[in-house]
């Protein structure tokens, strides 16, 4: 996510596993699917009609909305819900709202419930339904069976303009096109956004992967998208050594204001003002396959939709995010070295700037996140950005390691190892305690040994502290030289190539400039 982009919902795969086991326990039938049809027909009032079909109801059944969803938010998305109904194959059946996302139904057989919810909000963190298209964001419109929620379900949608197509990275229910799809739980479903409207679309290979877009909007060019997103896609697989999807979907509404972008587990949703803004949101959102999507912190663990879920670890789930975004802008030639060096100055502009650098670490800035929705929070002297700051701290680390390693390796060789030791082993780490060791172990492994290879003051004092940082010390480590210039009330800075830099220096900063991948480190 980038600016008020936020950890949204996390296909969990070992809750998968355990979702099938108890399902084959309670030997409930193959063909008993939790269904859903979504009515499009009242697109001038913005308003979804939805049907949930749950069988085999046996004489009482929760059903639940979200709290929260792509955002960092309470948002309670059942306050947009109206008129709701059930019906069991008896006849009516009751449902007892018990609190704000629950309703209590006493129902035997096959339990139909129906409800509106209305929504015309633009944008991936939400659902839009207008004459132009709807999008939707399954977990934000979605009840579901809390108990329930590991089983397959089906979603069709219906009263659509002939015209309409869906773009979705599900499996098609049909078989051969239309706007009915499945996933193999809820949590699945929840995590793929949907766009159905008169949207361009096409595919192409990257990264070993069919590559999916489908993009409304102007000002904008197909051969020229393609080559982006191929050397975004191409260069992320690259360093990362496996696609972790089957094939990936770009969603993109360009030309209607900026919206961000929203990761998901095989797609993104991003909306954009222009061209120029696409590269960077693309890049960072592709990272979060990796980093977010199946490389997830503990403290995120399992989901919890009703209520805030508090970690430590945004500076790095977000903010090292960020760094890729300009690593891999840089990398693949969008970008020459001296806009890393102005993206990188502007961020150190905006931290010094903000009163808040001084009390706020980058792990209370984290578990802050549930602050954002409140406008004064963000102001200066209250917040610091785990965006911006974890940006700066993933450069910083990565300049670190290098320094210590005599570039042996570096924050790409940490990416991989933290990938292969808890994405790839279906395990959740521990906030900043197992970043900090998997750093350690990579340098121990490259041959560091002693102080060099402790990264404990780096992580008490920059990252859990608020030590104030030597920017000019770690960036004189890779060959470049900080400078300063003094305002009224405030400071700029400049980021600029030192003229004579020792060979570490120079190997240090060219190494960080031209990355590596997979396949060179295990050479190296």
């Amino acid at each position: 996510m980038m600016h008020r982009r936020c950890l949204p919902y996390f296909v969990h795969l070992l809750r998968a596993a355990v979702g099938i086991a108890l399902l084959c326990c309670a030997a409930i039938p193959a063909h008993a699917t939790i269904s859903y049809t979504v009515s499009l027909a009242n697109r001038d009032q913005h308003r979804f009609h939805v049907t949930m079909i749950v069988p085999n109801a046996n004489g009482h059944v929760d059903v639940r909305m979200a709290a929260w969803n792509a955002l960092y938010q309470i948002r309670d998305f059942a306050y947009h819900v109206s008129s709701l109904a059930a019906r069991d194959d008896s006849g009516s059946a009751v449902a007892v709202k018990i609190d704000k996302d629950t309703w209590s139904i006493s129902a035997h057989g096959t339990l139909t419930i129906e409800y509106d919810t209305d929504w015309d909000e633009s944008g991936p963190f939400a659902c839009q339904l207008d004459d132009n298209h709807a999008f939707i964001n399954p977990a934000i419109i979605l009840m579901y069976v809390p108990e329930r929620r590991g089983e397959d379900v089906r979603i069709a949608f219906t009263d659509a303009p002939g015209n309409w197509r869906a773009a979705v990275e599900l499996d098609d229910a049909n078989g051969g096109g239309g706007l009915a799809f499945t996933a193999a739980n809820f949590d699945a479903l929840a995590d793929a956004p949907i766009e159905i409207g008169t949207f361009d679309e096409f595919e192409f290979q990257a990264g070993g992967r069919p590559i999916r877009v489908a993009i409304s909007g102007r000002g904008w060019k197909r051969d020229q998208l393609t080559d982006v997103l191929t050397r975004i896609v191409n260069n992320e697989v690259g360093m990362m050594g496996e696609a972790p999807f089957r094939e990936y979907l770009f969603l993109f509404r360009i030309g209607e204001g900026w919206g961000g972008g929203m990761e998901h587990m095989n797609s993104t949703a991003i909306d954009v003002a222009n061209m120029g803004q696409l590269p960077g949101v693309a890049a960072h959102e592709l990272f979060h396959a990796w980093n977010v999507k199946r490389l997830r912190p503990a403290s995120l663990e399992p989901l919890d939709d009703q209520r805030e879920m508090y970690t430590r670890a945004l500076w790095f789930a977000e903010g090292v995010t960020n760094t890729y975004e300009d690593y891999v802008m840089v990398r693949t030639g969008m970008w020459d070295k001296s806009q890393l060096y102005d993206e990188l100055a502007q961020r150190i502009t905006e931290i010094e700037a903000r009163p808040a650098h001084v009390w706020q670490s980058a792990e209370q800035s984290s578990l802050d996140a549930w602050f954002e929705k409140y406008p004064p929070y963000t102001e200066p002297d209250f917040s610091v950005s785990y965006y911006d700051k974890g940006e700066l701290l993933g450069v910083l680390l990565d300049i670190q390691m290098r320094e210590a390693s005599d570039d042996r390796v570096g924050l790409d060789d940490l990416m991989r190892a933290m990938y292969a030791d808890f994405a790839m082993q279906r395990r959740f780490y521990n906030d900043s305690i197992d970043i900090r060791a998997t750093a350690e172990a990579v340098l121990r492994q490259a041959g560091v040994t002693g102080a060099a290879a402790d990264l404990g003051p780096f992580f008490s004092r920059y990252v859990a502290g608020v030590a104030e940082i030597p920017y000019a010390d770690f960036l004189a480590d890779a060959g470049l030289s900080l400078e300063s210039t003094a305002h009224s009330s405030s400071r700029s800075y400049r980021i600029v190539e030192m003229s004579t830099p020792s060979d570490l220096q120079l190997r240090i900063r060219e190494s960080i400039l031209a990355g590596s991948t997979a396949q060179t480190a295990v050479a190296h």
